[in-house]
């Protein structure tokens, strides 16, 4: 990401130190997200259907972008993509992925 920095050492959005603590949370909250889904695809790697195929499993890195708020300001995440294809016993509805880490 490339900034315009003004002389007084401020950017477009606030200053440049504010520019980089959003773009550090950025990044930190990419990572955790795809440590998570890969801990949530990991715990459920032997569950399989009928043809032995994997019922959850990645499905892209293209999710709808949230924008969460922070201390550092506003800052938009992608979350990865899981394909969950296991079925609610109780209420035969799919079951999906959630994160724990950005709020709803």
């Amino acid at each position: 990401m490339l900034s315009v920095v003004n002389v007084d050492g401020s950017t477009e959005s606030g200053s440049l130190i504010d520019e980089i603590v959003r773009e550090g949370a950025r990044r930190m909250l990419a990572a955790v997200l795809e440590v998570e889904v890969n801990q949530y695809i990991a715990e459920l790697a032997a569950e399989g259907n009928e043809a032995g195929r994997r019922l959850v499993f990645r499905n892209g890195h293209h999710h709808r972008p949230r924008t969460v708020t922070t201390d550092a300001g506003s800052v938009e995440v992608t979350a990865p993509r899981v394909n969950n294809g296991r079925v609610d016993a109780a209420t035969g509805e799919r079951m999906r992925f959630s994160s724990k880490i950005p709020p709803p």
